[in-house]
């Protein structure tokens, strides 16, 4: 049985490397406070520096669109320095699958973990999409008023599995996911490049279930 399990946080992220309030503007909306890596970051899948340790995980993700399978649990945190967004997740998953390799490909048909930004809070269709799947495979795009997507940015990314690809008789533990996206993506839409401490992006953070869940 073919079971689609989406996961959801939405949140308003705040660049600092101190705890500051949100705008008026997006006080209605979760907030999360991002703090500066402390050191180097290698994309690697380990998330074992320093400043992962350090750094709060955005919440619980919650499940708008469940309709069956297990409520399989996923953790997200977020650093930034002057190069990149760095996105970690955490994912619990007793079956992980993954079939597509080619770039922009429909990875959400797979498990994978997806990542809509808004640099630009005053610009809500302004909005980039980068989905990742357990194998690697990204898809990007930059939406405007007229969706028509096409872009491609320089994100890095690696996945560890605890447990088989592809392989529904036995059970799996989960898969941790590590992303890099260069600021000079968001030249675009953002109101600084870097960002400055005290600057209020959108974002929302979705993990996608595969075959089975």
């Amino acid at each position: 049985m073919r079971a689609r399990l989406t996961t959801l946080i939405v949140a308003t992220l705040l660049m600092t490397p101190a705890v500051v309030c949100a705008t008026e503007q997006v006080a209605d909306l979760p907030e999360h406070t991002i703090m500066r890596a402390t050191g180097p970051i290698v994309i690697d899948g380990r998330i074992d520096e320093p400043s992962w340790g350090a750094a709060a995980a955005v919440g619980d993700f919650v499940f708008p669109w469940w309709e069956a399978g297990d409520k399989e649990q996923t953790e997200a945190r977020l650093l930034w320095d002057d190069a990149n967004l760095y996105i970690s997740f955490v994912a619990d998953d007793r079956h992980i699958s993954a079939v597509h390799t080619d770039r922009d490909a429909p990875v959400s048909q797979d498990d994978c973990v997806e990542i809509f930004i808004m640099p630009d809070t005053s610009h809500i269709r302004h909005y980039y999409n980068f989905e990742v799947n357990v194998l690697g495979t990204i898809l990007d795009r930059f939406q405007l008023s007229e969706p028509t997507g096409a872009y491609t940015s320089k994100l890095s990314t690696a996945t560890q599995i605890d447990g088989t690809l592809n392989d529904d008789t036995d059970e799996d533990t989960g898969f941790v996911t590590e992303i890099a996206i260069p600021f000079d993506s968001f030249v675009d839409t953002a109101p600084n490049v870097p960002p400055k401490p005290g600057d209020t992006w959108r974002l929302n953070l979705y993990r996608i279930g595969g075959k089975v869940n």
